[in-house]
């Protein structure tokens, strides 16, 4: 993902297409009217999914890392009771390279149902380059993405894991989409023009698809994109775009973060627009979609964290306590979810 500032010179053309969007189902609940759900989100064993993903080495397009943990990946969600379908595509780099992607869609109940649909997504491809390594002899080496890639699933599996031992609990199905391909955008010392095009081609690829297929993509009520939401010190501001396309989930989400105990991880303040997964579900599939992703505005090496596109992208410094409050929050969500 990236920093967008052109995305700001269209917001007043996006804030009249916004008004277009379809709306999410149910009342908008509000921190004063929900109560903490009786159902805890295990860090550790998001940690340990994490792990599991890095334990691949890094998964970058066309490796056997890349290969061996997308079978892992739908191995783990059809244990934990979901049906999983394999979106595969040929897609192309910005430097022409043909990438062998797999989008990873696991279901938490078969077929089509009477219930609400929320779509749960995050990115599962490491980027190929640390090219935002303080060390520039780094910037060719692949990124373990133990936070920018492994930590979104690792989250999603134990949400996975909690709908399968709590189902008379939660009232909506849930789809996790696990976007490749997403890290593949042009590095920081390629000569390229980048127009942000060459990231997320993995969500590209899936809302192209679904929407030529409008009853598929009209059964989400509404997304939540997960990304890098383990590192260290992370706070999760509501990013720009988020708010744009679907502010009532940004509200949503962020007073589920409050009930939860974790208010001061979701501060109220806006955050950057960012290039990701989500902008391809506003734009393309047409379903208001959010991107739940840190902002670290004093740091110098990155806004998105010291280890963002780095050799120290690492396991050893994902923090348990991130994950918790991000997958409490989503806890939150999902379980009150009417």
């Amino acid at each position: 993902m990236r920093k967008s500032k052109f995305l700001f010179l269209c917001s007043c053309v996006l804030l009249c297409f916004v008004c277009g969007c379809k709306t999410t189902g149910g009342s908008q609940q509000t921190a004063a009217s929900q109560q903490p759900v009786n159902v805890l989100f295990i860090a550790d064993s998001a940690y340990a999914y994490c792990q599991a993903q890095c334990d691949f080495g890094p998964r970058t397009m066309n490796s056997d890392a890349h290969e061996r943990c997308a079978q892992w990946i739908q191995q783990k969600f059809e244990e934990l009771g979901c049906d999983v379908e394999l979106q595969k595509a040929d897609l192309h780099g910005y430097d022409g390279t043909v990438l062998k992607a797999t989008n990873i869609i696991a279901r938490t109940a078969k077929g089509e149902g009477q219930r609400p649909r929320i779509l749960v997504c995050a990115h599962w491809d490491s980027r190929p380059w640390a090219d935002n390594d303080p060390d520039k002899e780094n910037w060719k080496k692949p990124v373990m993405a133990a936070n920018d890639g492994a930590s979104g699933v690792g989250v999603m599996l134990e949400l996975a894991r909690l709908i399968q031992q709590n189902r008379d609990s939660v009232q909506v199905d849930v789809d996790f989409v696990c976007f490749d391909a997403e890290d593949w955008g042009i590095p920081q010392w390629s000569d390229a023009a980048d127009n942000g095009s060459t990231w997320a081609l993995g969500s590209q690829y899936w809302a192209a698809s679904i929407s030529q297929q409008p009853s598929a993509a009209a059964q989400y009520q509404y997304g939540i994109l997960l990304d890098m939401v383990g590192g260290q010190g992370a706070r999760f501001y509501q990013e720009f775009m988020s708010k744009r396309y679907a502010r009532n989930i940004v509200d949503k989400v962020w007073a589920a973060a409050k009930v939860a105990g974790f208010g001061s991880v979701f501060p109220q303040d806006e955050g950057h627009a960012i290039t990701d997964d989500h902008l391809p579900v506003n734009e393309v599939a047409k379903i208001p979609c959010i991107d739940i992703i840190p902002y670290y505005p004093e740091c110098q090496q990155s806004n998105f964290g010291p280890t963002w596109h780095t050799l120290k992208d690492d396991m050893e410094h994902l923090d348990r306590a991130t994950l918790q409050a991000v997958g409490q929050t989503m806890v939150q969500v999902l379980f009150s979810e009417k």
